[in-house]
């Protein structure tokens, strides 16, 4: 049994060749939507967050004898829980994360903070959009929220409660743009256009996360971008691609573990 960080579109991607190569796993995620999209491959999941003593009662409950790790590249606490499960049972811990990427364009700074891209835009004027989701929604709103020479759109997933964390905040309803991707380059272009956007915030999420369209339409549009950074882990071993995932968890089954 495997026990696996899922969520995100190419996670449920590699779930599915996991289960296609005979092995019985149980994923777990966040939300109602990502575990719909797993019910529909027909592979079991847990929905919730769980800190780390919770993913190890849910390991030990189920029998599980590896851990695979493919959360969301800024997903670091769920990380740590789950490097921290898999040492306290002596299991193997696999991380799967996408590729990283590196930009050529001169109005575009990598930060390794939120607080400090927060910091970095409140020097700024004009239009600002963030496009980081509502969970850091608060870092943007002490540093920007309310400053006369700014205006700041987030960009969210169509969600209840980032709807409720949004009214918490007094952040306003027409600055809200409550959208699911993936989104085209055009779409992007488009959507900058109709907000006269001066500066765009997005997270080095990766091909998967479509951070290539966001910064291309920006760069198209002579748009200043600040990125921020992944968080900096040791995960151990740790791979961008499906196939020595595969063969790793065979080296596992091989071992005994």
């Amino acid at each position: 049994m495997i026990f696996m960080l899922a969520g995100t579109s190419d996670a449920r991607a590699l779930a599915i060749e996991i289960r296609n190569e005979g092995h019985e796993l149980l994923t777990t995620v966040v939300t109602d939507n990502a575990a719909n999209e797993m019910n529909k491959s027909n592979i079991p999941v847990h929905i919730g967050r769980l800190t780390a003593d919770e993913m190890i009662h849910l390991i030990e409950s189920k029998g599980a004898t590896t851990v695979i790790d493919a959360s969301h590249p800024f997903a670091e606490e769920a990380s740590k829980n789950a490097i921290q499960a898999a040492k306290q049972l002596g299991l193997a811990y696999i991380r799967y994360e996408r590729a990283s990427q590196t930009f050529d364009y001169d109005k575009l700074t990598v930060v390794p903070t939120y607080k400090e891209a927060a910091q970095l835009a409140a020097t700024k004027k004009g239009v600002i959009m963030l496009t980081t989701g509502s969970k850091t929604l608060q870092v943007f709103t002490e540093e920007l929220q309310g400053k006369s020479d700014i205006r700041l759109v987030a960009r969210m997933l169509p969600r209840l409660d980032n709807m409720e964390k949004c009214e918490q905040l007094g952040f306003p309803q027409k600055n809200i743009i409550a959208i699911q991707g993936p989104f085209t380059k055009e779409f992007d272009e488009a959507l900058y256009k109709q907000y006269k956007v001066n500066v765009m915030i997005t997270k080095e999420s990766g091909k998967v996360g479509s951070v290539d369209e966001k910064v291309d339409a920006a760069k198209e549009l002579g748009i200043e971008i600040i990125m921020i950074a992944r968080p900096n882990m040791e995960y151990g071993m740790s791979y961008s691609e499906f196939s020595p995932i595969l063969k790793a968890l065979k080296g596992v089954e091989s071992n005994g573990f």
